[in-house]
């Protein structure tokens, strides 16, 4: 009897000691994983990172200034010898044209847009200056629709023709009759009319 009480008591101790490490192990476990929401809250940190990136609209709008234009310096109107005689030219000794359809004196230029396109008008950003040969108080300057200044001789519009590639071009002279290369002063160069052959009846 005495043994069968000894031999209960120790296998009472037994169950209480594997309990009890039972216990301490899943304490101990439950602790360990209670660490996980720490890592998880460092993984926060991406819409830390997000929001640095987010500097890059900033340096993109930085990127998208851009340079400002360069404006036309100071015009040199100068003569140069052509095919078809005396011309004025730029300071390039790129021909210069009238105009037609401008009215010298008018102030204004009657070739905007497309036309602007085909045959740009000489313009500046200071006083234009005269060449050698050339009467300075003949030069003047009008202020075109879309604000820029263009240079005028005798009153009239002065530009060049899109399709003259070198200096001495005058491939616009004559186009559609009412473009001609500017002379020394400040007129239409024309080609001169054939003389009459017979005896004129």
């Amino acid at each position: 009897m005495t043994r069968r009480v000894l031999w209960l008591s120790m296998a009472v101790s037994s169950l209480a000691l594997v309990a009890g490490c039972s216990s301490s192990s899943s304490s101990s476990s439950l602790s360990a994983g209670s660490s996980s929401p720490a890592t998880t809250g460092a993984g926060s940190s991406s819409p830390t990172s997000a929001a640095a990136g987010s500097s890059s609209p900033s340096t993109a709008a930085a990127g998208s200034s851009s340079p400002a234009a360069t404006p036309a310096g100071p015009a040199t109107i100068q003569v140069a010898t052509t095919s078809l005689g005396k011309v004025l030219t730029d300071a390039r000794g790129m021909t210069l044209y009238t105009f037609g359809h401008d009215t010298p004196g008018s102030g204004k230029s009657a070739c905007n847009g497309g036309c602007a396109a085909a045959w740009p008008p000489l313009t500046a950003s200071g006083t234009p200056s005269a060449g050698a040969g050339l009467d300075a108080t003949k030069l003047g300057t009008i202020t075109r629709d879309d604000g820029t200044v263009q240079v005028t001789f005798a009153g009239g519009p002065l530009y060049h023709f899109a399709a003259d590639a070198a200096p001495g071009d005058v491939k616009g002279e004559g186009v559609a009759g009412i473009w001609f290369a500017a002379g020394p002063d400040g007129k239409p160069v024309k080609p001169k009319a054939a003389a009459p052959s017979g005896n004129g009846y």
